[in-house]
């Protein structure tokens, strides 16, 4: 037995263990077990090409256990609260993907724009209309609805670049609609906040519009200005920056966790269920509004992958600066390691499914890019 079975063994045990101890009461020390469990999970995880995957989620479900069993430790340093840090993370973030795109990531839309009509509308329609509807049904509290609605009327996130490669999908077309759903964001995102999330809470629109511009329009520009400049010139900063955009999206979740625990813990389940749907429901219309309008099975594969997937570290971000990170926040912190799970699993499927047109010259430049 290898290394990576045995830690995965342990982690089983450290599962069992975990729920003796739950349904003992004795949660102090069930706690530490199952934080260990994932840990031993993501370590585990490595050592196969099916599930290595999984591995980031494994340690963000480690992190967010932690922000749960000690809050304490997650909500300030001395007397500077550390929501003050999910702005500035969004905007490195941010900042990262400008670095990794260029003005061809944009030229999609002159080559394919009838996919790229489908994929946007897809997401800015459909989407933000199934949230507010999930929202309604599960009879949310005010901010926890409009968190919903927040996530539902984000642009498409940076991982469903990686998940479309992943599925043998049209990357070129992933990438064109994450660029251009993301400048779309400051007009149709506050749009669809005002009109759904505003039936839950107050909504100002255009406070939001120079949110977005603030935490992705100029970050993203400086990005672009970079990759123009220095791009492959400071290849260490090449190399730190999808590792920091990592730690930046594991930390906005912990924060959040921890400063919204005592409503994670009474409304955790429903979210979570709501989530499933929610992004379930994305996956499968996107796919057969592909199907419907003819487009090729990549496609398909592509639209159903954008429409399924927000970015839920601009929504976080977004519930920050409302000042509603423990509220609103919550269901972009649920959101988005949920996400991950389902989106790597459809990809993980779709690529055991190839098809004849799986991989195109565009989409190798792309992934060696």
């Amino acid at each position: 037995m290898n290394a990576y079975k045995l830690i995965l063994s342990l982690a089983g045990l450290l599962l069992v263990g975990a729920v003796v101890l739950f349904f003992a009461g004795n949660f102090v020390f069930a706690g530490p077990l199952l934080i260990a469990f994932f840990v031993a999970l993501a370590i585990g995880f490595r050592g196969y090409e099916l599930f290595r995957g999984f591995s980031y989620t494994m340690m963000i479900f480690a992190a967010v256990t932690t922000a749960l069993c000690y809050p304490q430790y997650f909500l300030t340093v001395g007397d500077y609260k550390l929501t003050g840090l999910i702005t500035p993370l969004i905007q490195i973030i941010m900042f990262g993907m400008g670095t990794e795109m260029g003005l061809k990531d944009f030229s999609g839309v002159i080559k394919m724009p009838k996919a790229v009509l489908i994929g946007l509308a897809g997401h800015f329609t459909f989407m933000p209309l199934v949230g507010f509807a999930l929202a309604k049904a599960f009879n949310f509290p005010p901010e926890i609805a409009a968190g919903v609605v927040l996530i539902g009327s984000m642009p498409c996130g940076l991982a469903s670049n990686v998940m479309s490669y992943l599925a043998k999908a049209n990357l070129a077309l992933s990438i064109t609609l994450t660029a251009v759903a993301t400048l779309l964001a400051p007009f149709l995102t506050p749009m669809w906040m005002k009109i759904l999330g505003g039936q839950f809470i107050e909504v100002n629109a255009l406070a939001m519009m120079f949110d977005i511009v603030k935490m992705v329009i100029i970050p993203i520009g400086a990005g672009l200005i970079f990759n123009r400049l220095f791009k492959g010139k400071i290849a260490w900063l090449d190399k730190a920056m999808p590792i920091l955009s990592m730690v930046g999206i594991a930390l906005i979740i912990v924060v959040i966790t921890a400063s919204g625990r005592n409503n994670l813990l009474l409304i955790g389940p429903a979210l979570i269920l709501c989530a499933l749907i929610h992004n379930t429901t994305g996956y499968t219309f996107g796919y057969w509004m592909g199907r419907a309008f003819k487009l090729s099975e990549r496609d398909c594969r592509t639209i159903a992958i954008e429409v399924g997937m927000q970015n839920g570290g601009l929504a976080s971000g977004l519930a920050k600066e409302m000042g509603k990170a423990a509220t609103l926040g919550l269901a972009p912190a649920v959101f988005g390691p949920l996400m991950n799970i389902t989106g790597s699993i459809l990809a993980s499927y779709w690529h055991r499914k190839p098809i004849e047109d799986d991989v195109t010259e565009d989409d190798l430049q792309l992934a060696e890019h």
